[in-house]
């Protein structure tokens, strides 16, 4: 069996992509049993061994909101970091902030939505007064020396809404890189988005400058959109190793692209990601294991071991 792609390098590409690994907290923060703490402390190490520069670890939601997450302060405590590692962490309002600061978070990562229904079912805001809970936090975050990311959820449709309008996806993202955000990601929160649609959504925005790609696999597309954005110049792409990871406000929400996945593609091309493939499928089906289910990444079905067959209550410490 093929471990390895064989490597083709193929014009118009970067020749080096960033993969912002969301597994620890994107991917984890779905999943209906709480995982350990000392198990994602073992993620977010075993992921830094395999390469991964940026790792986002979790995030200072409230508890009653995502109880996967309740434990991000003692995950924060114990986990090891390693020296060039950024560990980036997401906040959701200035309380959240003040738990950051308090942790030594050196990175931040806030929110946002680009439709009224989901601003209101996640964030309790209109899409107008959103900015109303970013702007303190950007503001005293970048005061504090912090780096801040954004996100934007529902870029390219929304469950309640339908079709997202480019342009008002440009204005919420050109609202936050205007606050002082060093990079927008473009989130297909719900996976609809098609490889032309992310083209024109690129170009609207004035091209790949402070932008990143985050996509669902729900219909199949996120590679090729993917392919699509480092096409228009991104080389910063959002992936969850395993593939695990959803949105608990929006059900149609399935998994994120599978960093092995994505690694596989990439390292075909000949796109260095830094990233060790064999690593990250160890890893993928050692947490597969102790969530109790199979991967969902393509890439791991073909080259880990059947996760299915060990179970989270029969896992040998």
């Amino acid at each position: 069996m093929m471990r390895e792609p064989q490597r083709v390098r193929a014009a118009g590409l970067p020749e080096r992509v960033t993969i912002y690994e969301v597994g620890p907290r994107d991917g984890l923060q779905n999943e209906a049993a709480v995982v350990p703490v000392e198990v994602k402390a073992e993620f977010v190490a075993r992921l830094a061994a395999a390469g991964h520069r940026v790792i986002e670890a979790t995030s200072f939601v409230h508890p009653k909101w995502v109880p996967q997450l309740a434990d991000a302060a003692e995950l924060l405590t114990s986990m090891e970091r390693v020296p060039g590692v950024r560990y980036p962490v997401l906040v959701p309002n200035e309380r959240g902030l003040d738990r950051a600061l308090e942790h030594g978070v050196e990175e931040i990562a806030i929110f946002a939505s680009a439709t009224e229904t989901f601003a209101n079912r996640n964030l309790n805001r209109t899409l107008e007064s959103q900015f109303e809970m970013f702007e303190p936090v950007v503001a005293r975050a970048l005061a504090h020396g912090l780096k801040v990311r954004a996100y934007v959820s529902m870029c390219f449709g929304d469950p309640w809404e339908g079709p997202t309008p480019v342009a008002q996806v440009v204005s919420v993202g050109r609202r936050l890189l205007d606050l002082g955000c060093f990079e927008l990601s473009l989130g297909d929160t719900i996976g609809v988005g098609t490889p032309g649609h992310v083209a024109a959504l690129v170009e609207a925005l004035g091209g790949p400058s402070r932008l990143a790609v985050h996509f669902h696999d729900t219909y199949g597309q996120a590679l090729a959109n993917t392919l699509t954005a480092l096409r228009a110049g991104v080389t910063v792409v959002d992936a969850s190793t395993g593939g695990i990871g959803g949105c608990p406000y929006a059900e149609s929400a399935t998994g994120n692209l599978a960093t092995e996945d994505l690694v596989w593609m990439l390292h075909g091309l000949g796109v260095e990601t830094g990233l060790d493939l064999s690593s990250l499928v160890e890893t993928s089906t050692w947490l597969a294991a102790r969530l109790g289910r199979p991967s969902p990444s393509r890439v791991v079905q073909a080259l880990g071991e059947n996760p299915s067959r060990t179970t989270a209550e029969n896992v040998e410490e």
